[in-house]
């Protein structure tokens, strides 16, 4: 029998307090990991999956239960863990593998490595704190999976990368697991989930729901938690720091919408709260296809509206014209950033389907392939024809009356 890696479950047999008004971040979550698995963790946000992950990295003990984890673990949770904002990034890269109980020999035989893996060698003696976010990750990636772990933990924070950075890492995983090492990886993008794991486990409200095959899970998890929902808004507690109030989709007169159809126009509305001036905080709208994957995104600066940088509740609104999406799930993203990191990220926050209508083509109905219809200017002329085409060439490659001169 495969010796389990990682085992969720307090041998100590301590009781939980309990009391009005508690929230369990997670309760009654068992599972088993193997060796050499890949396993996706999904859920909305709340779930409890970065909770999970830092019981498995030991950041967080559990009030009940226990993790027994066998081998070494490699973990990159989000954007600001792992690294000493004084220390440069050569520093942090020996840093973390002291941690990680790895010799100074061993981390310089993979340093170059984690360096040409980064792409950050510009900026290898300069002082964390002044990273990018996305600067921050991809060496934080770099380190976590090329010290050699036995079991890797990967939280959303691959989000914050750019789409070539993602798929290095993407690719970097699996030749982690086929190395014979483990992975646990937490996503909204779930076509990365059912592309890259063997098995999936699916969190709600603290609870393990559902776990086996990927596609499965998945399915499953769209069906129940990914309803159509036409507003969603912010419970529990207030950040201090400026957050995401409330989203609702209607349609363009303002109206709930009953059914959304190819020629429905949308309207966004979103409404953000800033409890003190922020000078740098900026506004994102993306929308998603049905698996996660990122379709396209907006700002309000590119219709000449500011971004919510002033103290106060600042609503916005923006439509989106009838004829861009199909017959297909979409979900959408809203995000509150400054330069070098997420103020509130908050994904997947609503979902809606868009159901196919009659075409307005009468000689029958139009087929569309992708996820989204781009709308594009078609012109047409029609020239008389006499003969083939063939004829036609053959006339032209003809010389002139006379010969060749």
């Amino acid at each position: 029998m495969a010796r389990k890696f990682l085992k969720s479950g307090r041998p100590d047999g301590v009781p939980p307090t309990s009391g009005a008004g508690e929230i369990w971040a997670l309760r009654d979550v068992s599972f088993d990991v193997l060796p050499g698995q890949v396993v996706g963790v999904i859920g909305r946000n709340g779930a409890g999956k970065s909770t999970l992950l830092k019981i498995l990295s030991q950041i967080t003990y559990p009030t009940e239960g226990y993790a027994e984890i066998h081998g070494r673990v490699g973990s990159l949770l989000e954007v600001g863990t792992g690294f000493h904002p004084e220390l440069t990034g050569r520093e942090n890269i020996y840093l973390s593998g002291a941690i990680h109980g790895m010799t100074r020999t061993e981390i310089s035989r993979r340093f170059d490595e984690i360096v040409e893996f980064s792409e950050i060698g510009r900026f290898l003696d300069t002082p964390v704190k002044r990273y990018s976010s996305g600067m921050y990750v991809r060496l934080a990636f770099a380190v976590a999976a090329h010290l050699e772990p036995e079991i890797l933990l990967v939280d959303e924070v691959l989000a914050v990368g750019d789409v070539s950075f993602q798929r290095k890492c993407l690719g970097k995983m699996t030749n982690v697991a086929r190395g014979g090492r483990t992975v646990v990886f937490v996503s909204h993008n779930l076509a990365a989930v059912e592309r890259l794991c063997d098995r999936c486990l699916w969190l709600s409200g603290g609870n393990l729901v559902q776990e086996g095959p990927p596609g499965a899970v998945i399915q499953a998890y769209l069906a129940h938690e990914q309803r159509e929902a036409w507003e969603w808004r912010r419970t529990g507690t207030v950040p201090s720091h400026p957050y995401v109030r409330r989203v609702a989709l209607r349609n363009a007169d303002g109206t709930i919408p009953k059914i959304l159809t190819l020629r429905s126009a949308l309207r966004l509305d979103i409404e953000c709260v800033v409890p003190a001036r922020c000078g740098n905080v900026r506004l994102s709208v993306a929308i998603s296809g049905s698996l996660g994957e990122p379709l396209f995104s907006s700002h309000p600066v590119e219709d000449g509206q500011p971004y919510p940088v002033e103290k106060g509740i600042h609503s916005y609104s923006v439509t989106m014209p009838p004829d861009i999406f199909l017959a297909q799930r979409y979900g959408v993203s809203v995000s509150l950033y400054e330069p070098n990191t997420f103020a509130d990220h908050c994904p997947y926050v609503l979902v809606f389907d868009v159901h196919a209508v009659e075409s307005r083509d009468p000689t029958g109905s139009v087929r569309h392939q992708g996820v989204l219809h781009i709308p594009l200017r078609w012109m047409h002329r029609v020239e008389e024809f006499e003969g083939n085409e063939q004829g036609v060439q053959r006339r032209q490659d003809l010389p002139p009356e006379g010969g060749i001169n």
